[in-house]
């Protein structure tokens, strides 16, 4: 017999989770996720769980540490009401880009977080497009671990030809580029840089030719669009004839948002994967595409014990 399926969502990105269900066709579980007035959180499950496969969706984007401890007692919450098993399906995982000692005396708090969802009793986690792969290897859990890039190459294959060029950012995003290209039919060109300190770049030159191509930079992330921002003048003054860029998550914090209308890149397409604050909205070069139907059609195989293999591409 097949257990009940019930999707439930933090505060962090409701309109995910309500579009996700929409696709599954079933109704967004009842929750209350709230807080006292001194900020702690309170969550209060609305519905019987027992027995039943719980996928809980939530970014851990920012405000960061108040979403990861939403949802890690909602996983508390739902093995304490006896569900059958709890999967966090986790579209942004925060605290990914600090997967390793780049100094010493140095956290390495993916990995912290990877061991806090464990504790709190999650059975498994779903993650789309992780900074490093490897994170994989921090649980003790099963992980799915999912890519946007169906969804990001169906809206880039109506704008970029085999005559295009598809830029990686930096050397570490060359296997990310090279899978794009692949599917886009076109070529590949990458940019040196050297990073003097986090959030900051320099970009020494460019390796392939984008001279009069319309060219697209692939990333895993925008954060404060510095990089970005630096790298689409490097294309343009290479003798580019457009730029434009596409990521995963559009994390756009800080000054990101005058970044790029301040860049030349001509447009900026992410996923819903976090969900936009109003000045990215208002910005004309942002395009959002949706994760829901993938996550959803995840979600279904994870339910029904199919496989999702199909949807690493």
């Amino acid at each position: 017999m097949i257990k009940a399926l019930t999707i439930f969502s933090g505060n962090a990105n409701r309109d995910l989770a309500k579009a996700v269900c929409n696709y599954v066709e079933v109704p967004l579980g009842r929750a209350e996720v709230t807080n006292f007035s001194d900020g702690e959180i309170y969550v209060e499950i609305g519905e019987n769980v027992r027995g039943v496969n719980c996928f809980v969706i939530q970014p851990t984007c920012s405000p960061v540490n108040n979403n990861l401890m939403e949802l890690l007692i909602m996983i508390d919450a739902l093995k304490r009401a006896s569900a059958g098993s709890i999967i966090a399906i986790v579209p942004y995982f925060g605290y990914a880009r600090q997967d390793r000692k780049a100094k010493p005396r140095t956290p390495i708090s993916a990995k912290l977080a990877a061991d806090l969802l464990t504790a709190a009793g999650a059975n498994r986690v779903l993650a789309v497009d992780l900074h490093a792969g490897q994170i994989q290897g921090f649980f003790n859990i099963p992980v799915d671990h999912i890519f946007a890039m169906p969804v990001l190459v169906d809206y880039l294959r109506g704008k970029f030809g085999p005559d295009s060029v598809v830029v990686s950012p930096d050397a570490g995003g060359v296997e990310r580029a090279r899978a794009y290209s692949k599917r886009l039919g076109n070529s590949i060109a990458i940019i040196d840089k050297r990073r003097e300190k986090a959030n900051v770049s320099e970009v020494m030159h460019i390796i392939g030719d984008v001279e009069g191509k319309d060219t697209v930079i692939v990333d895993d992330m925008i954060d404060t669009a510095g990089t970005l921002s630096n790298a689409a003048r490097a294309v343009m003054a290479a003798g580019a004839r457009s730029v434009s860029a596409c990521a995963t998550h559009g994390v756009l914090s800080g000054a990101a948002i005058q970044r790029l209308t301040d860049s030349p890149l001509s447009e900026v397409v992410v996923t819903d994967s976090i969900p936009l604050r109003d000045e990215a909205k208002n910005c004309k070069k942002i395009k959002q595409l949706s994760v829901a139907r993938l996550l959803g059609e995840a979600i279904k195989r994870i339910h029904h014990g199919d496989s999702i293999s199909s949807l690493f591409i």
